[in-house]
């Protein structure tokens, strides 16, 4: 059987191979490696399944001409795992870098950019993520997160209050990355920023991408970076819309991991645990008010 480290390998035409670790992983995972060949560093990502690389290449294919996206440089089918290799674009990122309010705002500018490209370029879904879908998909996550009431160690009363909040607000759906965490905004020695990790483009209200990316630097990289990003955006959302979205962004990823079994280590000082329990208090709080 053909394995991802051994496509990489080839890559590298002899060059040495790292592997560059990340959250997700099982089966259908992405690997991604940093190859050396030639007089350079290129990146090799070797996709789960071929419906991942259609979907990054048709993303990537629509937003040529925006700056901050990856540049394919060659493509290629290995056994059944298709596989792609592209600019080195940094060994850093937005979650292992001091708080830098300059580099969060440039993050926020090409997010901008991203969403006032036309949204039948980088999909051809006609109706996306929009408001009635984020309104059920809200429910439902809630009810999967009680399914792990015991052993998330979540308090009823505090599942009893989450029911109270409202959905999220969502505007009309425009083109949408739909996970610009930190660590997938990279920058290089130069301080250049590109948004990578592309596959799960599609159409979705910008206020997804704009609460989850303001959310996750202000909670890694401290609240002056998460004020750049949004000045580098040029809008901004409240903080009471904001926490409504955190409650949303943070159920999932506690279901996402309780699911995917990737941490047992899940409890009561978990940050994402921590700002769910936060997010539902200020949600309810301001809701009252």
């Amino acid at each position: 059987m053909v394995k991802a480290l051994d496509i990489a390998r080839k890559l590298a035409e002899g060059g040495r191979v790292h592997e560059l670790t990340g959250m997700e992983r099982g089966q259908s995972a992405n690997r991604v490696y940093r190859i050396w060949r030639g007089e350079g560093t290129e990146v090799a990502k070797v996709y789960g399944t071929p419906a991942r690389e259609r979907r990054e290449t048709h993303a990537l294919e629509a937003l040529a001409d925006i700056p901050g996206t990856p540049t394919i440089l060659e493509r290629g089918l290995e056994g059944d795992f298709p596989w792609a290799i592209f600019e080195d674009a940094g060994r850093w990122n937005l979650e292992s870098l001091p708080e830098n309010p300059g580099l969060a705002r440039k993050a926020g500018a090409i997010l901008r950019s991203v969403h006032d490209i036309a949204s039948e370029k980088i999909t051809n879904l006609s109706r996306g993520i929009d408001q009635e879908w984020i309104a059920v998909d809200f429910i439902s996550t809630l009810r999967r997160l009680e399914r792990y009431r015991r052993r998330l160690d979540i308090e009823s009363s505090v599942l009893a209050d989450a029911r109270e909040v409202r959905p999220p607000f969502a505007s009309d759906p425009r083109s949408a990355h739909t996970n610009p965490a930190p660590d997938n905004f990279v920058v290089d020695d130069d301080g250049n920023v590109t948004l990578i990790n592309w596959e799960w483009a599609t159409v979705a209200p910008i206020e997804w991408d704009l609460s989850k990316a303001t959310w996750l630097l202000g909670l890694h990289a401290g609240p002056a970076a998460a004020a750049a990003f949004q000045e580098g955006y040029g809008d901004s959302l409240d903080q009471y819309q904001l926490d409504r979205w955190v409650v949303y962004h943070s159920a999932m990823t506690l279901v996402f991991r309780v699911e995917q079994s990737m941490d047992s280590a899940i409890g009561v000082n978990d940050v994402y645990l921590s700002e769910f329990r936060r997010a539902v208090a200020a949600s309810t709080l301001n809701a009252e008010a």
